[in-house]
């Protein structure tokens, strides 16, 4: 076996120093080639008041995922989990691009829920979704990591006698309530809902229009009205 070439110093030459450096470069951008970026994922957000049902499985579960109790105290989130853990872990990444507000066209029946995401069907699933309290006039935060503002949102409510429990989600079981106007970017944003006539068990369903790019939000909360 050859020995190392030195320089005239005693030093090994610079060229053969590099020679590893210049490999380790190289395995590591092959690696992060194949390695999923997780950053990107986490650069949204979600309505977390009243939650929605991704959030609110992971906030209710994300650190409890392996527990038994899951299975036995929420169903909802359990069989959400078992079909696609990455559900609840990105609950902040439930979007499409370049829909071009054609959301109705778009989203068939009964995938609402998921926004038309087949790796989040779970959501579209009826059942005893948990439900967040709240009155006829009720207010939303958004919580947005990346503060992307909004070029609008849209709010609507499940009709009455309309059957979260058994029924998937329709266009047709929707009552509009409102569109909100823009919003700066910020990573809190927090508007007011006036409704009435809905009482027990309903879906408030929300559409939120980004402002940076063509990037459009959908999300079911199971909320109860008292």
């Amino acid at each position: 076996m050859s020995s190392p070439q030195l320089g005239q110093s005693g030093r090994r030459s610079p060229s053969l120093v590099r020679q590893p450096i210049r490999a380790l470069v190289l395995l590591l951008a092959v690696l992060v080639g194949t390695v999923p970026w997780a950053g990107a994922a986490q650069a949204h957000g979600t309505i977390v008041d009243p939650a929605t049902r991704a959030y609110q499985c992971w906030q209710s579960w994300g650190s409890q995922h392996t527990s038994p109790a899951l299975q036995q105290q929420d169903p909802m989130c359990y069989q959400a989990f078992q079909s696609n853990p990455d559900t609840m872990w990105n609950w902040m990444s439930q979007l499409r691009d370049g829909l071009g507000q054609q959301y109705q066209a778009r989203t068939p029946d009964g995938q609402l829920c998921s926004n038309g995401l087949a790796r989040n069907d779970s959501l579209n699933q009826p059942g005893a979704w948990k439900r967040t309290n709240v009155g006829n006039n009720f207010s939303v935060r958004l919580y947005d990591q990346a503060s992307h503002g909004a070029d609008f949102f849209r709010v609507y409510v499940s009709k009455q006698g309309f059957n979260p429990a058994t029924q998937r989600l329709g266009w047709g079981n929707l009552d509009f309530i409102t569109q909100t106007g823009r919003y700066a970017p910020a990573q809190n944003i927090t508007f007011n809902i006036n409704t009435s006539g809905y009482t027990g068990h309903h879906i408030v369903f929300f559409i939120w229009q980004a402002s940076h790019l063509d990037q459009a939000y959908m999300w079911c909360s199971d909320v109860n009205f008292a």
